[in-house]
């Protein structure tokens, strides 16, 4: 079982020359936050192009994931398109995010807080201040307003846990 707490940074590695547009664009993201970190002289002369390769990757993946996000190693976003993950959510390590998918405020107060190896299918949307346990699955097109404990489905809009 993949592990919800140790990152597996294999998962974002892209191999060269391929066009995986989502791994390129969480490599600007991973790379912008190093820089950040790091400071100095060099970070402050290689933000810029890590930006532009940032906007470019982001454009051409159609996901809207922030440079200053909170999330875990080991994310696997194989469909970028329509990828929307608020700056403040956090996601914990090893996730499957499929596209369309919309991560943000809702009718709870705060934000998403997303444990580890959790995959979330295409088109849900995880709303206000909630907490997905670890394992757990989010079915397509699922609507996700309330707490889903670990090692659990939740389907439906609302999304409620499946056995």
């Amino acid at each position: 079982m993949i592990s919800a707490t140790e990152a597996d940074w294999k998962r974002e590695y892209s191999v060269p020359g391929s066009y995986e547009p989502g791994k390129k664009l969480l490599a600007a993201i991973r790379h912008y936050q190093l820089l950040t970190k790091n400071g100095g002289i060099l970070s402050g002369v290689m933000k810029p192009v890590t930006v532009f390769h940032y906007r470019f990757w982001s454009a051409i993946s159609g996901a809207d994931i922030p440079l200053n996000s909170k999330i875990g190693g080991g994310l696997l976003i194989p469909h970028p398109n329509g990828i929307v993950i608020h700056p403040d959510a956090q996601i914990g390590p090893n996730c499957l995010i499929f596209q369309q998918v919309t991560i943000g405020t809702g009718p709870k107060p705060g934000l998403p807080v997303i444990e580890g190896h959790v995959d979330i299918g295409a088109g849900a949307k995880i709303l206000g201040g909630i907490h997905i346990g670890a394992h757990a699955r989010i079915g397509a097109n699922s609507v996700v307003i309330n707490d889903i404990p670990s090692n659990t489905t939740a389907v439906g809009i609302p999304a409620v846990v499946r056995k």
